[in-house]
C-alpha cells in the first residue's frame, strides 16, 4: 500500500498528468466559444450589447444581487461593449492555439463570464458547460502539447541547447514580463475606479502575485524551491483535471436520473416531442421521418437514459466505458445535426474528450501529421549518376519535426 502511494503521488507531483486531455479540452472549449462568438458578430449587440432586450440596467440590478462577475458593466457605452467582444474572440484563439496559455487562459474566462453573466437568459445549455470549464482551464497546465507554447519551447531547445540547459524555463521572456506588468497596472486602474468587487479584485490580485512569485522562483531560485513549485503546480493541475472529470460524470448522472423521473422519458416517448418543435427542427423532413417510427424514437429515447445513467459507472471498466464513450458523442452529433444545436453538441463531446485514451489521441496526432506530410512534401527531383537516375532526399516538411508532444 506504501508503496503505491508513493508512485501515485510521484506521477502526480512529477509531470502534469493527462497532457493530451488537457489540451484537448482547451482546444475544444476555446473552439467552442469562438466559433459562438463569430456566428453571432452580426447579433452581438441584440445579445449581449447595448440594444439587449434584458438591459444594461436590468443586468446590473441582477448583478448586485448575485455579484457574478462582468466586466461589461463597468460601462454601458457601445466602444466598451466592442471592446470586451472583440477580446472575447482574441482570446478565444490564443487559448486554443496555446499561445501565452495562462494568461490567454485567464483572458479566456473573463470574457466568457463577462458576455454570459451579461444575459443569462442566453444559451442552450452548452453554454454552462463552457462557463464551469473556463474556471476549471485556468488551474490546469494545458500548454505541455499541442501548443505554441510547447513548440516554442522545443525550437528554443533545438536552436540552442547549451543555453537551454541553462535556462529550462525561458526567464528572460520579456513578452511575459510586459503583459504580467501591463495586467498589473490595468488592475490597479480598475481598483482605483471601484469597479470590481473585493472577492473579485482579491482573486485577481492572486492570480498576479502567483504568476510573479512562479517568474521569480524560475529566475532566481534555481533547486529545491524550483523543483517545489513544479511539484506544487503539477498536484494543483492533476486536482483540476479530476474535478474535470468529476463535473462531467455530475452533468450525465443528474440528466440521466432526472429524466427518469419524467413521464415521457419512462413511456419512450419523449423524443417525439421536440422533433416536432419549429425552434428544433432544422431539418423538417429528416426530424418527421424520425418521429414517424415509433419503434425507433423509443429506442433512442430509452439507450439516451441508459448511456447517461450507467456512463459514471463504467469508468472501472475501460472497453466498457471506451463503447458508451462513442455512443454518447455520436449521440451528441445526432443531436447537433437534427435538433440545431451545434454548439451545445460540440461543448459536450469536448467535455467528453478529457475520458479518450492516450493511445488514440497519440494515434490521431500521427495520422494528421503524416496526412499533412503528404500534403506539403514536394516532388522529388531525379539527378543523372552514371546516366542513371538518382533520387534525391526531400527535405522535410517545414514544421513537422517541431510538432510538440
Amino acid at each position: 500500500m506504501d508503496s503505491a502511494i508513493g508512485r501515485g503521488l510521484a506521477r502526480v507531483s512529477g509531470r502534469p498528468v493527462a497532457p493530451y486531455q488537457s489540451a484537448v479540452i482547451r482546444i475544444g472549449f476555446a473552439l467552442t466559444w469562438l466559433l459562438f462568438l463569430l456566428r453571432e458578430w452580426p447579433h452581438r449587440d441584440e445579445l449581449y450589447g447595448p440594444g439587449s432586450p434584458w438591459s444594461w440596467d436590468m443586468a446590473r440590478s441582477l448583478i448586485a444581487s448575485n455579484h457574478a462577475f462582468t466586466v461589461l458593466l463597468w460601462s454601458d457605452s457601445r466602444v466598451w461593449f466592442e471592446i470586451v467582444y472583440t477580446v472575447a474572440i482574441l482570446a478565444s484563439a490564443a487559448l486554443m492555439l496555446g499561445w501565452r496559455t495562462r494568461t490567454s487562459a485567464l483572458l479566456f474566462m473573463i470574457g466568457v463570464l463577462s458576455l454570459q453573466n451579461r444575459s443569462v437568459f442566453e444559451g442552450d445549455g452548452g453554454d454552462n458547460v463552457v462557463h464551469i470549464m473556463a474556471i476549471y482551464l485556468l488551474f490546469t497546465r494545458c500548454g505541455q502539447v499541442w501548443s505554441l507554447d510547447a513548440r516554442r519551447a522545443r525550437r528554443r531547445r533545438e536552436r540552442d541547447p547549451r543555453r537551454a540547459a541553462r535556462d529550462p524555463y525561458e526567464t528572460n521572456d520579456v513578452v511575459g514580463v510586459v503583459t504580467w506588468v501591463a495586467g498589473a497596472i490595468g488592475l490597479l486602474v480598475v481598483c482605483a475606479l471601484g469597479d470590481l468587487s473585493m472577492f473579485w479584485a482579491s482573486a485577481f490580485y492572486v492570480v498576479l502575485a502567483l504568476q510573479g512569485l512562479w517568474w521569480l522562483l524560475r529566475k532566481y531560485a534555481p533547486g529545491e524551491p524550483r523543483a517545489v513549485m513544479e511539484m506544487v503546480a503539477n498536484v494543483v493541475h492533476a486536482g483540476a483535471m479530476l474535478v474535470i472529470v468529476v463535473e462531467v460524470c455530475f452533468i450525465y448522472a443528474t440528466a440521466g436520473w432526472y429524466k427518469i423521473q419524467g413521464s415521457r422519458w419512462e413511456d419512450g416517448t419523449a423524443l417525439y416531442y421536440p422533433l416536432h418543435l419549429n425552434d428544433f427542427t432544422p431539418w423538417p423532413a429528416l426530424s418527421h421521418l424520425m418521429s414517424s417510427n415509433g419503434v425507433v424514437v423509443m429506442l433512442i429515447t430509452y439507450g439516451t437514459v441508459i448511456v447517461q445513467v450507467a456512463f459514471p459507472f463504467t469508468l472501472f471498466n475501460r472497453r466498457v466505458k471506451n463503447v458508451l464513450l462513442v455512443a454518447m458523442m455520436c449521440e451528441h452529433a445526432a443531436i447537433a445535426v437534427t435538433l440545431g444545436l451545434p454548439f451545445f453538441s460540440l461543448a459536450m463531446i469536448t467535455a467528453d474528450a478529457v475520458f479518450l485514451p492516450t493511445g488514440f489521441l497519440r494515434w490521431a496526432r500521427d495520422r494528421l501529421v503524416r496526412a499533412v506530410s503528404r500534403g506539403e512534401r514536394p516532388a522529388i527531383p531525379a539527378q543523372r549518376d552514371g546516366g542513371r537516375p538518382r533520387p534525391v532526399a526531400a527535405p522535410t516538411p517545414p514544421g513537422v519535426d517541431t510538432l510538440p508532444g
